[in-house]
């Protein structure tokens, strides 16, 4: 082991400074869609069974509703442009800008070089959640989606009801890809439902037994043409284990919902990143 230097106390007390302040981040008016959310109208809907995928477009101006309906299970969930796949989902920078965990008025970021909000989270019935003693809450952008490669590194066995594989069987039925071109495309989520955090002491990605229950939702509304492809993810409200079928697994719900005309008369879509891709060069 190295020998600790005099002044490792003073290295340690260092003050943190947030990388990304967020003062001069432009805002979502989330007065516009609160009034547009007063009177939605369904029209449609996907159950998402359990261990599996599925599939649903959400045109931009409209919401989308993430239900827990039969029992507590968690959801992995995968965000695209609906006309270009290669736009899609940046946890990494949404957790960057947000937090490890989103709720209601933080906003979905897509991927470079569009780089613009995909999504505004404008409905969480879990927000009441917070953070917990063990540094744990709901809805998180840190873990990255169960898969099978990871499953074969620590089990030696193949498991084909992850959310990895869950997520690229589901988009390649939906574009008509195959599975190898499909998983290309599959990237990491936004963990509906899942509650997890860090370990204070090692540092270790950790799950807990979810706190959501059936009737409970997160909505958001579709600032761009939206493909969203969701996994009932196979731990089930992720208590135990995940990456099999020891978990008791429940389905879950997408519903899409339309607002009145004129509701959103003021909202102006995101346009894309102006950065102008010059590099310096």
């Amino acid at each position: 082991m190295n020998t600790i230097p005099v002044d490792a106390e003073k290295r340690r007390a260092a003050r943190p400074v947030i990388c990304y302040p967020t003062k001069t981040l432009p805002l979502p008016d989330m007065a516009i869609y609160g009034a547009a959310r007063e009177k939605l109208t369904p029209t449609a809907g996907v159950t998402v069974l359990s261990r599996e995928a599925a599939t649903i477009v959400i045109p931009r101006g409209h919401f989308m509703r993430i239900h827990s309906v039969g029992a507590p299970q968690v959801g992995d969930l995968n965000l695209f442009n609906a006309n270009d796949l290669s736009e899609r989902f940046y946890s990494g920078k949404t957790r960057a800008l947000h937090g490890t965990h989103v709720t209601t008025g933080d906003r979905l970021w897509s991927s470079f070089p569009s780089m613009r909000p995909m999504a505004t989270i404008t409905h969480d019935t879990l927000n009441w959640y917070g953070i917990d003693q063990y540094g744990g809450s709901v809805h998180d952008v840190i873990g990255t989606r169960c898969d099978p490669y990871t499953g074969r590194l620590l089990s030696g066995e193949d498991y084909h009801h992850c959310c990895h594989s869950n997520l690229t069987r589901a988009l390649a039925a939906h574009v008509g890809l195959s599975l190898a071109e499909a998983e290309l495309h599959v990237h990491d989520v936004l963990n509906v439902f899942m509650c997890t955090g860090f370990t204070r002491d090692t540092g270790q990605y950790f799950m807990k037994a979810s706190p959501v229950r059936p009737g409970d939702y997160i909505e958001m509304f579709a600032e761009i043409d939206l493909l969203a492809v969701l996994s009932a993810c196979p731990g089930g409200d992720c208590s135990a284990e995940h990456s099999s079928d020891a978990a008791a697994c429940y389905p879950l719900e997408m519903e899409v919902l339309r607002p009145a005309d004129g509701t959103l008369d003021r909202w102006v879509p995101p346009a894309k990143n102006k950065y102008d891709r010059s590099h310096g060069a």
